[in-house]
C-alpha cells in the first residue's frame, strides 16, 4: 500500500474525547479516494459511490501524525475499487481500514461512463508518452 497524504491531527479535528474525530477522518479518506481515482481514470467527475465496513482499530491525538494509504483492487469497466489504510505516523498503529472504496467515472449528465483503463498509471509515466 502506498501512503500518499499526510495530516497533522490538530484541535479543530478533536471530538469530545480529546481525541481524531471519526468523521473528520473519513472526510479525509473520501478526498484521498477521490484525487487518487480522479487522476487514475483522468475524469474531474469521479464520485464516491461505495464505501464498506469501516474498521476503527485506535486513534489519534492532537499532534499526532497520520498517513493515509490507497491500493487498487480492481479496474471496473467505469469504477475504480480502493482499499485504505489510515495509520500514525509516529507508532505505525493502525488507526482505521477499509476493504473497498467504489469510485465511479461520470460523464457530463452524471451517467457512468467507462473509463478505458486496465493499469494503475503514473503521471511521470504518461508524461514520456
Amino acid at each position: 500500500m502506498r501512503f500518499h497524504t499526510r495530516k497533522w491531527i490538530k484541535p479543530e479535528d478533536l471530538n469530545p474525547n480529546g481525541t481524531l474525530f471519526g468523521g473528520k477522518l473519513l472526510a479525509w479518506i473520501d478526498e484521498e479516494a477521490a484525487l487518487y481515482s480522479i487522476i487514475q481514470l483522468e475524469n474531474p467527475k469521479t464520485v464516491t459511490k461505495y464505501m464498506s465496513e469501516i474498521d476503527f482499530q485506535s486513534s489519534a491525538k492532537q499532534g499526532d501524525i497520520v498517513e493515509i494509504g490507497i491500493e487498487v483492487v480492481k479496474f471496473g469497466s467505469a469504477s475504480l475499487t480502493l482499499k485504505c489504510e489510515v495509520r500514525n505516523k509516529m507508532t505505525r498503529q493502525s488507526i482505521i481500514k477499509i476493504e473497498k472504496i467504489v469510485m465511479v467515472s461520470l460523464d457530463e449528465n452524471g451517467n457512468s461512463k467507462p473509463h478505458g483503463k486496465t493499469k494503475i498509471e503514473y503521471v511521470k509515466d504518461r508524461l514520456e508518452q
